[in-house]
């Protein structure tokens, strides 16, 4: 079991709720030793003095901050301690906002937080259901591991999750960076309405258990085949790029195979939907074709409802037709 890497109370109104952080990502990245070509020989680094060529000890070794030409300002760690700030004992939730507003280039890191002991389950359990109710985050500022962090508290599946955020000084301008931005060109009116066509054709629920790190897994093989001394097989190349002539052509071929894949093999989807009123012959639609469903239906209130919220709705709504 993870021990916490953070204990302290969020705090929100004259609200208090003992709590504690765990981290909830991990890397999976496969990491490399480095040796020399050809032999068993690993490679390491030292801290050489560039003048003397000297190896300096780590408690010998001190920051500077460049200038300039060729000027530094030397920095204790001391010093740096001195103006580090204390560790946070509060998550001090200062304003609620909405969910949707926060960028997602802001987001950083996730953490769950738990209650620090059973008897603050109530408070915990009223936060989260509250936030869960107004789709609200709550902004807060506090200190771990001697670095200050802007964080979003928002209500996850069944646990508050605290995202840490990017201040908007660490996010680079786009304008500096690129050598030109982008001009956004008015599309044209088929090509518009044929690209929508495609993006409602290819949407569908957000399932994350049915995307995996495939770099990872062909790395593991690469080491594998190589343990093995089986040949290695190259990936293929990227597609070329489309032409601008064939751009309509492209996303129509692209609806088409689109509509041909989700009616080949099993039933159609339109063909499922038409069955008589039952949750059970709503279970293999998408999300995209619930949605259709309802706007024939008329049902009010359909683009903020979820997937299962739209299968409800469309059942209700055919035995309320069936019986008229």
């Amino acid at each position: 079991m993870a021990r916490p890497i953070w204990s302290g109370a969020i705090n929100f109104g004259l609200v208090t709720i003992p709590v504690e952080l765990y981290s909830a990502t991990e890397d999976h990245t496969i990491s490399f030793r480095q040796f020399e070509r050809g032999t068993s020989d690993r490679i390491r680094y030292k801290r050489i003095n560039e003048r003397t060529g000297k190896e300096v000890a780590f408690s010998d070794i001190v920051k500077g901050a460049d200038l300039g030409g060729g000027e530094y300002v030397i920095i204790e760690p001391e010093e740096l301690e001195a103006i580090a700030p204390g560790r946070s004992r509060t998550i001090d939730i200062n304003s609620f906002v909405e969910l949707d507003d926060i960028d997602p280039i802001h987001f950083q890191k996730t953490y769950w937080l738990a209650p620090a002991k059973e008897e603050y389950g109530r408070s915990y359990s009223l936060l989260l259901q509250a936030m869960e109710k107004t789709n609200r985050a709550g902004i807060a500022s506090f200190v771990m591991r001697g670095k200050e962090y802007l964080t979003a508290v928002r209500a996850g599946d069944g646990l508050l999750v605290l995202n840490t955020l990017l201040f908007p000084e660490d996010i680079r301008d786009p304008a500096k960076e690129l050598k030109s931005v982008p001009e956004v060109t008015t599309a044209r009116g088929k090509e518009l309405d044929m690209a929508v066509n495609l993006i409602e054709s290819m949407t569908d629920e957000w399932r994350p258990e049915d995307y995996h790190d495939t770099y990872t897994q062909q790395v593991e093989k690469l080491i594998e085949d190589k343990r093995e001394g089986r040949e290695i097989v190259a990936e293929t190349e990227p597609s070329e790029p489309t032409k601008v002539v064939d751009l309509f052509e492209a996303l129509s071929r692209s609806v088409e195979s689109r509509k041909q894949r989700r009616d080949g093999g099993e039933e159609a989807a339109p063909a499922r939907a038409s069955k008589a009123a039952g949750a059970e012959d709503l279970d293999d639609l998408s999300k995209a074709d619930l949605d259709k469903l309802a706007r024939e239906l008329d049902i009010k209130g359909r683009s903020k409802m979820s997937r299962d919220e739209l299968a409800t709705a469309v059942a209700d709504a055919r035995r309320k037709a069936g019986a008229a």
